[in-house]
């Protein structure tokens, strides 16, 4: 049989302990025991969340980047549990988002990279966004124009300006990111920047940045004088 939540003494049993003692009291594996809800032969619940989260070195930026296959290599979880362990992290790095979304005055390099980085941090492939700005500096809106394999993405500078012009933006702020961890602009990189920042001008527009974002860093062409 299963060890399941119920083998628990009652008061270290995850449910009943974040009823009784609010979910800060739970550790990481038992929060994750709750989503598992049962284990295997040999472990309960909390034993299996353990071994997992050992197995990523207690990393959960590491989890969060796992596919249905990934957790499905641990014996006791099986595509339900998997699914739900994905959900529930996706839906924390959504509330991330929405918690970046509340700065929406640019003011430095560093705020664009709180704004985006929740969206672009943690993929395995790369994206290109773009963030629209008013006169004063507040983000009117951001979009993804583009997403592609490791190596790179496909720009259409007429896209972006079409769509900078529809919601009568004053500036515009690139990001893509590096699946690889390597920050520094490619050529490539670098000719679109500047193929956009002269036709914005023509658009009386700005190209105020372009960052290149990392799980925990980032690039910006303003502030390497690149832009």
């Amino acid at each position: 049989m299963n060890y399941t939540l119920k083998t628990l003494a009652e008061e270290d049993r995850p449910r009943e302990k974040l009823i009784a003692k609010g979910r800060q009291s739970l550790s990481n594996a038992e929060l994750l025991a709750i989503l598992i809800g049962s284990g295997n032969a040999r472990e309960t619940a909390v034993e299996l969340s353990t071994r997992i989260l050992s197995h990523f070195q207690n990393d959960l930026h590491s989890l969060g980047k796992l596919q249905v296959a990934d957790l499905t290599a641990f014996h006791g979880v099986g595509t339900a549990k998997a699914v739900s362990i994905i959900a529930a992290l996706e839906l924390g790095r959504r509330r991330n988002l929405s918690e970046a979304a509340l700065k929406v005055i640019v003011r430095s390099s560093k705020d664009i990279f709180d704004h985006i980085q929740p969206l672009l941090g943690d993929l395995q492939h790369e994206e290109f966004w773009v963030i629209y700005l008013n006169k004063g500096n507040r983000i009117i809106d951001k979009e993804r124009i583009s997403s592609g394999g490791v190596a790179g993405t496909v720009v259409d500078v007429k896209i972006i300006l079409k769509n900078a012009l529809q919601k009568l933006a004053s500036g515009i702020i690139l990001a893509h990111n590096h699946p690889s961890g390597n920050l520094q602009p490619s050529d490539a990189d670098i000719s679109v920047t500047k193929k956009l920042k002269e036709a914005a001008k023509l658009m009386e527009m700005h190209i105020l940045d372009h960052i290149i974002v990392g799980e925990a860093d980032y690039y910006s062409f303003a502030d390497n004088g690149i832009i």
